[in-house]
């Protein structure tokens, strides 16, 4: 992967946590947590589908692979909508009751 589909992996990622905190609003860990956990899971699910092969990176030089962009895109969007989701289930399990 290079350093292009990272940063795409990662902007996507803080995309598709805000997106997740706001079509989940009871898992919403508020706009900063929402975008730090989209960050991270996209990272992780970019590095994952890269390894894979699926949201693997051009050969390089100068042209850009634009398969290779949405697929960055994608799998950014995708690891941090769903880190956010578990994450926020993870919090909401664990909070005390109001009881």
């Amino acid at each position: 992967m290079d350093i292009v589909s990272i940063g795409v992996s990662l902007l996507s990622g803080a995309v598709g946590g805000n997106l997740a905190g706001n079509l989940m609003k009871n898992l919403s860990l508020g706009t900063l947590g929402n975008s730090l956990v989209g960050i991270l899971g996209g990272g992780i699910g970019g590095q994952i589908l890269g390894a894979l092969g699926v949201a693997a990176g051009g050969a390089g030089g100068e042209t850009v692979d634009v398969g290779a962009l949405i697929g960055s895109v994608a799998s950014g969007g995708v690891g941090g909508g769903v880190l956010l989701a578990v994450i926020g289930a993870v919090k909401r399990v664990l909070a005390p009751s109001g009881n």
